[in-house]
């Protein structure tokens, strides 16, 4: 009796079972004396009343937190019903205000009138925006549309049929229409109300106005509670859980799915499956409806695995329609209340007995006290031992990597001072490349100052006043070149840090090419320039400029002289990652085989004495430095092509 009392209990609380088992195992391997069994009957017969009272205690509290649910549930389906309802009274009134519109009766009356129909199609698609329905429509008593709000659009209703549709039939038969669907044109659900249009006495035909739903349940999702709203056929039209969307909570018959097929209801919706629903009655009885719903098939699985935890089922007609809303509340917590409830009971029982028992168990209590007491200090001692241990070995580790990481960090630094040191020395090593085409640059200046000032003293003796004023301006002009020319230099030669922010790339191109075109002029190279307007990278403008330079500078030596005309363009373009910078030539390309070195350090295919293989090298590693990629490719000019991969900068932030 003990043994089937206790397990009758388990149900209510899954942690106590196998506690409870255990415990009753152990009765049965090890048999009480017979010395004590009045006291293991008295012990049985409080066990029974204890799992009789947990039971009670658990049916009571389930019948309340029903109650409680239910309450809450009915409140809730009200305020969803009514908000179903009053959004789709708003749209109710429009087909008949349609009907009385001059433009749809003119248009009926005279259904061939091109004119007629572009203004009914202009006047449909304003009042269609002004009211944000799907979709409004005419029908001629055909069931032919006639004009439509969408008639712009691809998938437009005019010149459609929709006489299979109730809504069309029950229209023409002098009844406001009322349909839910899935529009065999747009594939998409709505909710249609028609009226018919009638004028002289006769009936024309049908004004109609389709409402989108979808929006409606789209806040259903963020409620604890699974809300759905079904057809007459059980079929779900709306839904808080997607995947339930048209399916049905039973299976339909044989002539419900004919007149469905014949209205094309759901056509567009696929099969119509059946969701998996088992209906059954909570423990403590009542009126409440308790379901559970599950996956698709049973895929191999138990019935518990296959179909969920258990939902309290209320539902509520939507005033208007043959809708019904359904809300399926999770019973999780009512269980949860009257487990808690029963195990209280329980425990509040167990705890009367535990004190009857109090007394006579007190020396075997104190014994097996000091036991553990002593087991506890034992285990204390040897964790103490094993913390220990285990810290030394922890501020060993944590010496090793903090020591590491200083090294780590001194490399870096290290690391840091030589790329920054190659920066400069390619620097200076452009510049020493560019000497002879600067001082050119500076003498021809230099000598007409030289010639301007003689001249002016000569005029000036002569009194010629006007030709002195001209050599004058003349030697300001050629001073402010000078001055350009050296402070472009001194710009270039400029130790800098990188310090990322938006560039113009049409001012650091024209800087670079500046620096470059006494060489250009006298080896008589064509230099292409295609840039695109308004192209603002993110980068250091120096260290770019530098990059560029390099990469002119590799151009100009692969376009040997002799050949055919020296050509290089450089190209600026945006593209989906950012911006890329590209130098083009026509020279004889990069072999295969030294593509893969073409950035290592000190690898050069110049003569000896030409380069030192560090201008590519540092090249990328400045690239990189801004976030960007360099990398080479074939030319379509016949050569090489270097490109450069930016980040887009914002030129406006510059600017103010």
């Amino acid at each position: 009796m003990f043994l089937s009392a206790g397990r009758a209990v388990l149900r209510l609380s899954e942690p106590y079972r196998a506690s409870l088992v255990d415990a009753l195992d152990e009765l049965r391997e090890h048999p009480v004396p017979r010395a004590h069994w009045p006291r293991w009957a008295a012990v049985g017969v409080w066990g029974c009343l204890v799992a009789a009272a947990g039971a009670l205690a658990y049916l009571a509290a389930e019948r309340a937190g029903i109650r409680s649910l239910q309450q809450g549930t009915l409140h809730r389906l009200d305020i969803y019903a009514t908000g179903l309802r009053s959004e789709l009274s708003r749209y109710e009134y429009l087909p008949q205000v349609l009907s009385l519109s001059p433009d749809v009766l003119d248009l009926l009356r005279s259904p061939g009138d091109n004119d007629l129909r572009r203004d009914a199609n202009v006047y449909l698609e304003t009042v269609n925006v002004h009211a944000q329905a799907s979709a409004s429509y005419v029908m001629d008593e055909a069931g032919l549309t006639l004009a439509a709000s969408n008639w712009s659009q691809p998938g437009s209703f005019v010149h459609m049929n929709f006489s299979y549709r109730p809504y069309f039939r029950d229209a023409m038969g002098g009844v406001p229409g009322r349909f839910y669907g899935i529009g065999t044109v747009s594939r998409e659900a709505g909710y249609y109300f028609s009226f018919p249009v009638s004028a002289e006495g006769r009936r024309l035909g049908v004004a109609t106005v389709k409402v989108g739903l979808d929006k409606l349940d789209a806040p259903w999702a963020n409620s604890a509670d699974k809300v759905l709203a079904i057809d007459r056929n059980g079929v779900v039209v709306l839904s808080s859980v997607a995947a339930w969307k048209f399916r049905t909570l039973r299976p339909l018959s044989t002539q419900t799915l004919q007149q469905l097929a014949q209205t094309r209801q759901y056509t567009e919706a696929g099969t119509l499956t059946p969701l998996a629903v088992r209906e059954h009655r909570p423990w403590s009885g009542g009126a409440a409806t308790v379901v559970q719903i599950g996956a698709d098939g049973p895929g191999g699985k138990s019935a518990a695995e296959r179909f969920g935890s258990d939902l309290l089922l209320d539902s509520r007609a939507v005033d208007g329609t043959d809708w019904k809303l359904i809300m399926l509340s999770d019973m999780g917590p009512v269980h949860a209340f009257a487990r808690t409830a029963a195990v209280v009971t329980m425990f509040a029982l167990v705890f009367l007995m535990l004190l009857v028992m109090f007394f006579q168990q007190r020396r075997r209590i104190a014994h097996h006290r000091l036991a553990a007491r002593e087991a506890l200090q034992r285990a204390y001692d040897e964790l103490e031992h094993k913390v220990q241990l285990r810290t030394e070995a922890l501020s060993d580790a944590n010496q090793h990597l903090q020591t590491e990481v200083a090294e780590r960090k001194r490399a870096e630094e290290i690391l840091k001072t030589t790329l920054e040191d190659l920066v400069q020395t390619g620097k200076m090593a452009v510049l020493g490349q560019m000497s002879a085409g600067i001082t050119h640059e500076l003498n021809q200046p230099l000598a007409a100052l030289r010639t301007l000032s003689a001249n002016a003293v000569v005029f000036l003796q002569r009194g010629q006043g006007e030709q002195v004023d001209l050599n004058l301006r003349t030697i300001c002009q050629l001073t402010d070149r000078m001055g350009q020319i050296t402070a472009q230099l001194k710009k270039f030669a400029r130790r800098s840090g990188v310090e990322l922010q938006p560039v113009p790339l049409a001012d650091v191109i024209a800087d670079a090419v500046f620096l470059l075109g006494q060489r250009i002029r006298e080896e008589h190279i064509q230099l292409e320039q295609k840039i695109e307007p308004g192209l603002c990278a993110l980068c250091e403008g120096n260290r770019l400029e530098q990059v560029l330079v390099n990469l002119l500078v590799n151009a100009f030596d692969a376009t040997a002289a002799g050949g055919p005309p020296r050509r290089v363009r450089i190209v600026a373009r945006r593209t989906p990652e950012g911006l890329a910078l590209e130098v083009h030539d026509n020279g004889q390309g990069i072999a295969p085989e030294v593509m893969p070195r073409l950035f290592e350090p000190f690898f050069t295919t110049k003569e000896q004495g030409r380069g030192l293989g560090l201008g590519l090298a540092i090249s990328a590693g400045i690239v990189r430095d801004f976030g960007g990629m360099l990398r080479s490719d074939r030319s379509k000019l016949g050569g090489a092509t270097f490109i450069v991969t930016l980040r887009n900068g914002n030129c406006e932030t510059t600017h103010d």
